[in-house]
């Protein structure tokens, strides 16, 4: 009996401390958008080269699958270019990587018209679809600029329809760092070749998205009781070419393994009734929380710091908005 009551009491005392022990299974898809480069207009063919051969480098030598988001307008947006802008999106192909359409252009479903949106959507897989084709592939995937889904429902609606009647699924969001607001003053340190600086900016975003993924693992499971397969939006810059690979050490650090995009719509959760609209774009999470009457708000600060940095950027890139607190 006192064997037998020992042998309880440790079984007690371990069984708790190995739970707290063992992360939850996460699993996380990678997407990137604004390819071939959110900056594509500033940069060379070279640049955009090299850029995206980091990016698809990283993912291949680690075995991430990933979706990365055209705007096909970047193609031609410096003469005697458009083959070695058309290459860049052939990388990830030749990587066993997908490509979806992020709209011709990158305009806001929310400032014009439906009819005027689907024009650029039709206009946005022109070489996307047919680079696909090549490869043996079809075009799948849709993601919305901004995240902007219409301002009423009736146009969430009328816009769903048309991409699912040319063969679209829409690609949610629900984990965003924000490497947006980093990437113009990352470009501007390595163009100055100021290391130290570019080392301070890379080691502060990959702070603020660990901040932002605890904050959405935590929205997660106070939402829908369990945390779904994540979906991260990323984007074609420098800073992620230099440090992808670090952030998805973050990731692995947090317990996450990398699935593809279909793997994570399977999920019942990507099933949650949906009807937000309104003027600015919201992750997935936030858009069911609304839809459920559950939406609360707080989150990680975006770092002063770099919000200074920003600040001084040369006009328009200083003008852009202030990424909000969550």
């Amino acid at each position: 009996m006192i064997h037998a009551g020992k042998f309880l009491v440790l079984t007690l005392i371990l069984v708790p401390f190995a739970a707290a022990q063992t992360p939850p299974e996460r699993r996380v898809v990678v997407t990137i958008d604004d390819l071939p480069a959110s900056a594509a207009q500033s940069m060379s063919a070279q640049e955009l080269t090299d850029m995206t051969s980091k990016i698809v480098g990283t993912l291949k030598q680690q075995q991430v699958p990933a979706v990365g988001f055209v705007n096909e307008n970047k193609l031609y947006m410096k003469v005697g270019e458009v083959d070695a802008r058309i290459a860049t999106l052939n990388q990830w192909l030749d990587a066993s990587l997908e490509l979806g359409n992020h709209a011709f252009s990158h305009p806001s479903f929310n400032k014009i018209g439906l009819k005027e949106f689907e024009e650029s959507v039709i206009r946005g897989e022109v070489v996307t679809k047919t680079l696909l084709a090549q490869h043996g592939k079809k075009m799948r995937y849709f993601r919305h600029p901004f995240l902007d889904v219409g301002r009423d429902l009736q146009s969430r609606r009328e816009l769903e329809a048309f991409l699912i009647n040319r063969g679209y699924t829409v690609a949610p969001v629900t984990l965003d760092p924000e490497d947006w607001a980093f990437a113009p003053i990352y470009d501007a340190a390595r163009k100055s070749g100021d290391t130290a600086m570019q080392k301070r900016i890379a080691d502060a975003y990959l702070k603020y998205a660990d901040e932002v993924f605890d904050y959405y693992e935590k929205f997660s499971r106070d939402l829908l009781g369990y945390e779904p397969p994540q979906v991260i939006l990323l984007h074609g810059n420098n800073l992620e070419a230099d440090h992808l690979g670090d952030l998805l050490e973050v990731l692995r650090k947090r317990g996450y393994r990398f699935v593809s995009l279909e793997s994570a719509l399977g999920d019942s959760a990507y099933s949650t009734p949906n009807t937000y609209v309104g003027e600015h774009g919201n992750g997935w999470l936030e858009q069911w929380a609304i839809s459920l009457g559950r939406m609360h708000r707080g989150g990680p600060e975006f770092p002063p710091e770099m919000q200074k940095l920003r600040q001084a950027l040369p006009p328009p890139l200083a003008n852009a908005p202030t990424p909000p607190v969550l």
